[in-house]
């Protein structure tokens, strides 16, 4: 058990404002014992094959469930998330002052750029590459800002579809270069710029059902993948490529937007050989 996962038990989690399109028409219908079912549930599959901690909630941020927009780690570094719903600004503290008091060294954006961490930053599985999401919460700014402070190539993508506001939701990279993602989350130049680092044969585009049913916002351990659900279809198709599904509902948390992955943040995300620079 090498990989450990950041979460947040879901003891304050409710819908109490609206700020994706999933939580329209859900403010206060989570039903509170059935999260924390769910939520026990995805951490005692993860917990076979993983470490857990655990960071404590507080009451007037209940999105700090989604441990995911923490922020960036890499290394002994973590990137604060700035986020770009006030909303939501309250959790920056908290996680800041959790990773300092967890040996990290916390870096922090510019308060112009909104960024919000592991939702719209992730890092590819076989090679020195962050890739990230723009267009909904995150500056695209923010990518020159990253590949300095981190020393690694990160690849913008545009998401134009606001159901998919941040990059976990229809983009997950997989163990071994593969991946799993919805493509018309993207617009033409950022599909194009993925099909240009992944070769075919390694990309797996799920179906809108998969999409909406967020089987892209899943957590990849080793060759274990935790998700909400997914159609047969995909199920066999990560099958064949060696993956181990495993699906736990996650109903309460997509009511604000979230599943699997965002109930995550990895801990450990190895220092991979920074990209070779050629002097102009």
């Amino acid at each position: 058990m090498n990989d450990r996962y950041l979460m947040c038990a879901p003891d304050h989690f409710d819908v109490v404002y609206v700020i994706n399109p999933w939580m329209a028409g859900n403010v206060a219908q989570c039903r509170s014992d059935v999260a924390v079912c769910q939520w026990r549930a995805l951490a005692t599959l993860i917990s076979d094959v993983a470490h857990i901690e655990r960071v404590k909630g507080q009451p007037g941020v209940p999105d700090m469930v989604f441990t995911a927009n923490a922020g960036l780690v890499l290394g002994q570094s973590f990137v604060l998330s700035r986020f770009h719903h006030p909303e939501r600004r309250g959790e920056e503290a908290l996680f800041a002052n959790w990773f300092a008091d967890h040996g990290y060294h916390v870096i922090r954006m510019a308060p112009e750029l909104p960024f919000e961490g592991a939702g719209d930053a992730l890092l590819d599985r076989a090679e020195n590459l962050l890739w990230m999401g723009h267009g909904h919460r995150t500056s695209e700014r923010c990518a020159s800002v990253l590949s300095s402070l981190l020393d690694i190539d990160v690849q913008p993508l545009k998401l134009v579809d606001e159901r998919f506001y941040h990059l976990d939701t229809c983009f997950c990279p997989l163990e071994g270069g593969y991946l799993m993602y919805y493509p018309t989350a993207f617009d033409a130049a950022s599909q194009a710029r993925i099909a240009a680092r992944v070769p075919a044969a390694r990309r797996i585009a799920v179906s809108d059902a998969d999409a909406l049913d967020f089987a892209c916002n899943a957590v990849n351990c080793g060759r274990h993948v935790f998700l909400n659900r997914a159609s047969n279809e995909l199920v066999q198709r990560l099958t064949e490529f060696g993956f181990l599904l495993r699906q736990t509902p996650l109903g309460e948390f997509m009511k604000a937007g979230g599943s699997a992955k965002c109930l995550t943040l990895k801990l450990n995300e190895p220092l991979r050989q920074p990209p070779v620079r050629v002097a102009a």
